[in-house]
């Protein structure tokens, strides 16, 4: 077991709340983090989660009917059995499950808690938080894990209009929207998928993409649905085209024909999401290429900061559609296997560092 230490507040500014001391903090309370925080905990390591929102806070921002296109066997971390009556488990049971091992293994997890700053280095890292009432805190940390996913952050097309309150960049349920003019923008599984099911609640739905058709890697029983309902004239489609500007009542796109102006109440932009690339080079990640793959050790995944791992899609930079949960929730393992062997080489403590006792 590690030499996990509580601390009086020694070591912090005047003024600052008392911190405390963990040997490792998930940035990230998904299932990839909670994975991560499960075997660095089994290992015997004291560990904590930070979590901007709620456990699985992306999971939580899914659209309310969604179905996974995964079995759920696939979706099972900490060797707990996912037990859902469904091939393919839906959000809400995958919601259920990600709590009940959370509270099973006991985890310690600072929801609401957003990450604005991390200061100090290997073994004595310092992770600045804010909460919902805008209060501040400090936990300090020896190793740190980033898995803060991408969903949180969706690519913008910007044009005009795209700050209006009637568009938005996730899709959540159609009741709102029946008997409504409904552009959707994208062509891939979030696109289709809310297409389909607008159209289903009554809405009048368009859908714009500027590829010359739906995407090869929509689910295989979702692609045919989306295109049999626009052969049939039930959604209407225009592709190789784009939304040029969104306006009050309206939208103006540019199609191989023209421009076409349409009326329209609701937009749903769909087109793609991306990891929080300014947080993970603040901490001194660095990355590389076009997709700007952060630099880490493929076996260990520590980054190039000595200290800070990665988790999850973030490993895979822009390429988003590489890294998901079936794959993700195994990279705890690889980072605890790390951790183990430098706890076996040395010292694995703060305490020296920061003159507190270990308790």
């Amino acid at each position: 077991m590690s030499d996990a230490i509580l601390e009086s507040g020694a070591g912090l500014a005047g003024g600052d709340t008392p911190g405390e001391i963990y040997d490792v903090l998930v940035i990230g309370a998904g299932p990839t983090g909670l994975a991560c925080a499960i075997d660095a905990q089994n290992a015997g390591f004291r560990v904590v989660l930070v979590e901007k929102g709620c456990i699985c806070n992306s999971l939580y921002h899914y659209p309310s009917h969604m179905t996974f296109f995964t079995t759920p066997e696939l979706l099972e971390i900490g060797n707990i059995p996912f037990p859902s009556p469904n091939p393919k488990p839906n959000r809400n049971e995958a919601l259920q499950y990600y709590r009940q091992v959370a509270a099973y293994y006991k985890l310690e997890v600072r929801q609401y808690h957003r990450v604005e700053q991390v200061t100090g280095s290997d073994g004595q890292f310092v992770v600045h938080t804010r909460d919902r009432f805008e209060r501040s805190g400090r936990i300090v940390a020896r190793k740190l894990v980033i898995a803060t996913g991408y969903y949180d952050l969706p690519n913008y097309l910007g044009i005009p209009g795209e700050n209006l309150s009637k568009v938005m960049h996730y899709y959540d349920d159609p009741h709102p929207y029946s008997d409504l003019e409904i552009l959707v923008i994208g062509g891939k599984n979030s696109a289709a998928i809310a297409a389909l099911e607008l159209w289903r609640h009554g809405a009048r739905v368009t859908l714009v993409h500027r590829g010359p058709d739906i995407h090869r890697h929509v689910k295989y029983w979702i692609k045919p649905d989306i295109e049999n309902r626009i052969k049939n004239g039930e959604i209407t489609a225009y592709f190789d085209s784009q939304v040029a500007e969104i306006s009050i009542d309206s939208v103006r796109l540019e199609t191989p024909s023209g421009e076409r102006i349409l009326s329209n109440d609701f937009v749903f932009a769909l087109v793609g999401y991306h990891p929080d690339f300014s947080f993970i080079e603040s901490l001194g990640v660095r990355s590389k290429g076009p997709d700007r793959l952060p630099v880490c050790d493929p076996e260990s995944l520590e980054s190039n900061v000595p200290g800070i791992y990665l988790a999850g899609v973030i490993v895979a930079g822009a390429r988003t559609n590489e890294i998901f949960i079936e794959n993700g929730r195994f990279h705890g393992g690889q980072i605890t296997a790390d951790l183990v062997k430098k706890r076996a080489a040395g010292p694995f403590s703060t305490s020296q560092l920061l003159n507190i006792p270990v308790l």
